[in-house]
Parts: C-alpha cells; sequence; structure tokens
C-alpha cells in the first residue's frame, strides 16, 4: 500500500483517538453546558490553529481572498460543528451522540464529493462507509438498550447529531478543497478554525462562566482546547494532504468506537453485545481502508475494465 497514505491513515486514526476522549473529559465538568464545552474546545483550538499560521496566511492571503466563499463556509460548519456535537451528547448521552455525529459524517462528505466535485466514490469506500454506519448503528443500539433518558431527549440528540456530522463533512471537505487549489495546509486549516474560533468566542462569554468556577472545569476546559482539539486537529489537517475528505471522515468512525470504549472503562457505562460487535465491524472497515485500493485507483482498474468490454472502434496500433 502506498506509504504516503498509510501515514495519513495513521494521523487521522490518532486524531480520533484524542477526539474520542472529549465525551468522557467533559463528564468531570458536570456544571458546564454543553454550549459552553464546545465554545472552548474548538473555539479556543481554533484561534490558536490560526496563530501558528499567521505566517502561511499572510503568504496565502490572496488565494484565501480568492476562495472567500469556501472559507466562510468552513469557518460557518466549525462554528456549528462543536455547538451541535455537545448538544447531541447532552441530550442522548455520550455515546449515542457521538455515534450519530461521526456516523453521519462519511455520508455527507461523500454526498459533497459526489454531487460538488464530480468524484464517483470507489465500490471500496462505500462498502467500508457502509459497514462503519452498522457498527455504530449497532453502538448506539446497545446504549439505547440500556437506562437512558427520555424518548424526546434521545430524538433531539440524534438530530443535532445529524447537524453535526454535516457540519463536520462539511468543513472537511472545505479545507481539503483548498489545499487542492495549492493553499498551504497551515494556511487552510488556520483561515477555516481561525474563522470559526472567532464566530464562536461570544458562545465562550456568554456561557463559559461555569469553566472557570471550579480548578477541575477549568482544567477541562484546558484539556479540551489544547489536546484533542489543538493538536488533534494539526494531525487531522496533516492527514487530509494524503487522503480524501471522504476516507478521512470514514476513518473517524472509530471516535465512537473509542468514546464507548472510554464510557464502559471509566464512566462506567455498560456496553451491550450489539455494541461489541459494532466495534468489531467498525475495526473491519478501518481494515478495507487501509489496505483497499484509493478511491482513484479504483475508479482507474473500473474504466480500464469497462473499456475493455468495448468492442473496438478503431484499428489498434
Amino acid at each position: 500500500m502506498n506509504r504516503n497514505r498509510l501515514v495519513g491513515l495513521g494521523a487521522i486514526s490518532a486524531t480520533s483517538l484524542l477526539w474520542g476522549t472529549t465525551g468522557t473529559a467533559a463528564t468531570f465538568a458536570p456544571g458546564a453546558g454543553p454550549l459552553a464545552i464546545g465554545a472552548a474546545a474548538l473555539g479556543i483550538g481554533g484561534l490558536l490553529q490560526a496563530l501558528i499560521a499567521l505566517p502561511a496566511l499572510r503568504a496565502a492571503l490572496p488565494a484565501l481572498r480568492a476562495n472567500l466563499p469556501a472559507v466562510l463556509l468552513g469557518a460557518v460548519a466549525v462554528g456549528i460543528y462543536p455547538l451541535a456535537f455537545y448538544s447531541s451528547m447532552h441530550y442522548a448521552g455520550v455515546a449515542v451522540g457521538s455515534v450519530v455525529s461521526l456516523a453521519s459524517a462519511p455520508l455527507a462528505s461523500g454526498v459533497l464529493e459526489r454531487l460538488i466535485d464530480r468524484h464517483p466514490l470507489s465500490r471500496w469506500w462505500m462498502l467500508a462507509a457502509g459497514l462503519g454506519v452498522l457498527g455504530s448503528a449497532l453502538l448506539c443500539l446497545s446504549k439505547m438498550q440500556g437506562p437512558a433518558g427520555d424518548a424526546a431527549g434521545t430524538v433531539i440528540g440524534t438530530g443535532l447529531g445529524l447537524v453535526a456530522g454535516g457540519t463536520y463533512a462539511t468543513y472537511s471537505w472545505v479545507v481539503h478543497r483548498l489545499m487542492t487549489r495549492r493553499i498551504s495546509r497551515a494556511a487552510s486549516m488556520g483561515a477555516v478554525f481561525g474563522g470559526g474560533g472567532l464566530l464562536l468566542m461570544p458562545v465562550l462569554l456568554i456561557t463559559g462562566a461555569p469553566l472557570i468556577a471550579t480548578t477541575e472545569a477549568f482544567l477541562v476546559a484546558t484539556y479540551m482546547a489544547l489536546v484533542p482539539m489543538f493538536l488533534g486537529y494539526l494531525l487531522f489537517g496533516f492527514g487530509l494532504t494524503r487522503i480524501s475528505a471522504s476516507t478521512a471522515t470514514t476513518v473517524t468512525l472509530t471516535e465512537p468506537a473509542i468514546a464507548a470504549i472510554l464510557a464502559v472503562v471509566v464512566v462506567g457505562e455498560r456496553l451491550a453485545a450489539a455494541g461489541w460487535i459494532g466495534l468489531g465491524i467498525i475495526g473491519g472497515a478501518l481494515l478495507i481502508l487501509a489496505f483497499a485500493p484509493t478511491n482513484a485507483a479504483a475508479r482507474q482498474a473500473d474504466q480500464h475494465r469497462e473499456g475493455s468490454r468495448q468492442p473496438s472502434l478503431g484499428p489498434s496500433t
């Protein structure tokens, strides 16, 4: 397998590992609401992304201006994502919220690439995405069989999870699109996440008081901003230079698996047999992504096979 692709998959997998800790970490600051946690985590993390990218942002300013609609779209998606994501976990529970959010992301990403970029997705990607969604659904089902909140909360959390998945896929696609237009990784990430961080600052100012009310809550907010968000998105941007946005969002289906395992080990939640089966299916999806041909390679192979089946329309050479 292409070494560059393997490195990209490794970076995105490490990102998923870090992101998978956020739901459990949030339980250590029960006095802080989901809007405060989301705004602090990605708001501060996004501004730090822009800060370290200042030289790249200056160099890429003309190109960023030429792609301003895409940058604004990505920034808005970054601003909405953490609010929807943490609210989803607040209403439907950590495991269910993260499962719905991340399971819907690869589907939304595939739709974006298919409808806007006109890139047909390979059968391997569709198989991996389908297995990932199935595994995530089993995880979700296993959590819903246990003690859970009221049905209305589950429905609201599920809806917010779909919003989170759509916005996550959107900003992933925007960052990847900017990089394909020869804007550096640092500038692409800095512009999109810096813009999203600015949009989240008013939310943080309005809701963030509980995050500094206790030392524990402050440490949770600091961890979320610096480790899963800042470091995680550095790795995420690095990975996007080597694999497509649709593949990246499919790899991050490991996040709900990690979140579920941490919920069992750290928080004390219980996972039914269906949940463990779901974890195994997600692992199979990752193996397919790691060893199957890339979308481009698969498309070329399909085209070659289709061409070989067509009758010759002219003399051979």
